[in-house]
């Protein structure tokens, strides 16, 4: 019988503490200043009154048109935040900055090619407007759906912010995923209007979009318009009637358009996961509490001050791309950046030019986009002066301890702390992160952010021992949690809340050691059950990773008549080292130091690239499929097809 908890062999405990300077003037510390709160512990301790933080911070980040009447109306598994205010959040994220600030950068935003725009927050807003006005010139009123495939251009948030703007809820759908994808998702919210354009570009070649868009709308039947963005003005294929030139829609209409006051627990958007177990869920996200803890966790964790430059590396696709990169820095009156290419392209400097030219002091990136980095090599880096960053962060998946040190040392200079962060489409905003006060151990999340809390649950419900893995869980409502999964009542209720009974599921493993701190394991059908014992998949990547040689693992699971299953590595190296019989013992016997023998890889595989979305997610269940002879099915969503060949020969 299988162990209940997740078996835990490494172990990490290097310490990084903030700098006196950076504790000292952090937006954090400064708040508990004015609160009489003395220390991150009693913070911590203090903000598990949930109802006085989160009302305590509402009136400080947000304002209401009408104030609420009550925080929170908790009536498991659903909540309402800042019950009976009127609000909406382009009110902050757009209109008071276009009145108090308007000359103030919103956007530097760079094209692929290397065309370059700057957009203020008064010509962001009068944009918005226009395409507000637009929509509702062509019929849409609050509550009807818009979906948004667009690349990232400044397009992007400009139809999001448009969209909410008018009370019209918008379901962004990530510009990678294929046309059959976009088709699911808009015959699920019935959406009446798509946003998309011509084309895009991407490693120097350019991506027809609306080609794309056009297979998908015609597996759908709630569509009445097309607008289309002219990104390439190459020439696209056109439906006379349906489809409209985004430029000409909005050249008449004028730059002022009344924002619309929305119930606080009006619905903002529909993001889908990305489906590539199932069919995709429809997170619903709300205006105000959403509104409330994204911009308190962007100006906490990333302690954004008013001349920083934030570049958020995501795409607007992803939640990420919601909160921290059109949200929450609109709404802190943020400069940030939006660059549409591809990290490496036409270089491997690409970003780090960047970073040098817009003087960027916040930056905040994947630990795949971090690995790719590795594995090209440090001259790259050198090229280039990278001394305004302050802080560093990282999204998407866990850390492995050795690629932040990297990323530590030769990204941020030795100074910068890495504000790790854990959260999920399902939870809005950072859940589990440092604080530019706390002290950092590579590779763990640090705490639960004031205002929430977690645990880590065996199987049988009971909390596990410090050490050991489990079950990460969240156990009160946040103002940012999702409200609930679109026209599915019944899988919010089984995927989320039914294996603990009012506690909330995250789907993720995660340990807490015996100083309290986190460590996110990956997700909880990635365990790899060798022997009777739960191994995370990301600890053993974490060592192989952890070698000179080596730039990036993966690791999956085979069955095995005895074991249970048995352990299959797939290792990128690093430019400089070379496939060898040796360097694959030597793999391995390092894993067995590092872990113990029990972790040790069965097979291990030499191969050039890992098979990865085109957020850089490693494809897991891709490699799987492979490892156990079985269809791969849809592997359109991936930004690396020939990854997926190269397996065959190694399976």
């Amino acid at each position: 019988m299988a162990e209940p908890h997740i078996s835990v062999l490494l172990n990490e405990n290097r310490i990084f503490k903030p700098s006196k300077q950076l504790a000292e003037n952090s937006n954090v510390n400064k708040w508990m200043a004015s609160h009489g709160i003395s220390s991150y512990e009693q913070l911590l301790k203090k903000s598990q009154d949930i109802e006085w933080f989160w009302g305590t911070v509402s009136k400080e980040f947000v304002e209401w048109y009408s104030p609420p009447k009550k925080v929170l109306d908790w009536k498991l598994p659903y909540s309402n935040w800042f019950v009976g205010a009127k609000y909406n959040i382009v009110h902050d994220a757009l209109d008071r900055h276009a009145s108090r600030t308007p000359n103030k950068v919103a956007y530097y935003f760079e094209g692929e090619p290397g065309d370059m725009r700057a957009i203020t927050y008064k010509q962001l807003s009068d944009e918005v407007s226009r395409l507000a006005n637009a929509l509702k010139r062509l019929g849409l009123k609050k509550g009807d759906r818009v979906s948004i495939y667009l690349p990232m251009i400044l397009e992007l948030p400009i139809a999001m912010l448009a969209c909410a703007k008018i009370g019209v809820a918008h379901s962004v759908v990530f510009s990678g995923f294929s046309s059959l994808a976009l088709a699911d998702r808009i015959n699920d919210c019935g959406a009446r209007i798509l946003i998309t354009c011509d084309a895009f570009w991407r490693r120097g070649k350019t991506v027809q979009l609306k080609v794309q868009a056009d297979e998908g709308v015609r597996q759908t039947q709630t569509i009445e318009h097309v607008i289309v963005v002219r990104r390439t003005e190459e020439n696209a294929p056109w439906v006379q009637g349906r489809d409209l030139n985004y430029k000409d829609l909005i050249a008449t209409e004028s730059p002022a358009c009344e924002t619309e006051k929305m119930d606080a627990n009006d619905l903002l958007y529909i993001l889908y996961t990305s489906g590539t177990t199932g069919k995709p869920k429809g997170v619903l996200q709300r205006h105000a509490g959403y509104a409330v803890n994204i911009a308190l966790t962007l100006s906490w964790v990333f302690d954004l001050k008013d001349g920083d430059i934030w570049w958020g590396a995501a795409d607007a696709g992803w939640v990420t791309g919601h909160s921290y990169i059109v949200y929450a820095p609109l709404m802190l009156g943020t400069t940030s950046i939006i660059y549409e290419g591809a990290p490496d392209w036409p270089e491997a400097d690409r970003w780090w030019d960047i970073v040098q030219r817009y003087k960027v002091s916040v930056f905040y990136t994947s630990p795949t986009a971090i690995r790719m980095f590795m594995k090209l090599g440090t001259e790259w880096v050198k090229k280039h002066d990278l001394s305004t960053l302050r802080l560093l962060g990282s999204v998407g998946e866990p850390i492995n301890p050795e690629a932040w040190i990297w990323y530590h040392e030769n990204i941020g200079g030795g100074r910068c702390q890495i504000m790790d962060t854990w959260w999920q489409t399902e939870t809005g905003a950072f859940a589990i992160a440092p604080l530019p006060i706390a002290d950092l151990k590579p590779g763990s999340a640090v705490h639960p952010l004031p205002g929430m809390a977690a645990a880590v649950y065996d199987e049988s419900g009971k909390p596990s021992p410090a050490g050991q893995g489990g079950n990460l869980v969240l156990l009160r409502p946040w103002p940012a949690m999702l409200g609930g999964l679109y026209k599915n009542p019944e899988k919010y209720q089984d995927t989320y809340w039914a294996k603990y009974p009012g506690v909330y599921l995250t789907g993720d493993i995660a340990r807490v050691d015996e100083s309290g701190f986190y460590w996110v394991q990956g997700r909880a059908d990635d365990v790899l059950k060798i022997a009777g014992h739960r191994l995370s998949n990301s600890e053993l990547e974490s060592s192989l990773v952890s070698h000179a040689a080596v730039s990036e693992a993966a690791v999956v699971g085979k069955p095995h008549e005895i074991k249970g299953e048995s352990i299959v590595a797939f290792v990128v190296l690093k430019q400089g080292s070379s496939p060898s019989e040796p360097l694959r013992k030597e793999l391995r016997e390092h894993v067995a130091h590092d872990i113990g023998k029990i972790a040790q890889p069965d097979e291990l595989y030499f191969v050039n690239d890992l098979p990865k979305t085109r957020s850089g997610k490693i494809m897991r269940r891709v490699i799987r499929k492979k490892v156990v002879g079985e269809p791969v099915g849809d592997i359109s969503t991936l930004m690396n097809p020939e990854a997926v060949a190269e397996l065959d020969n190694k399976t």
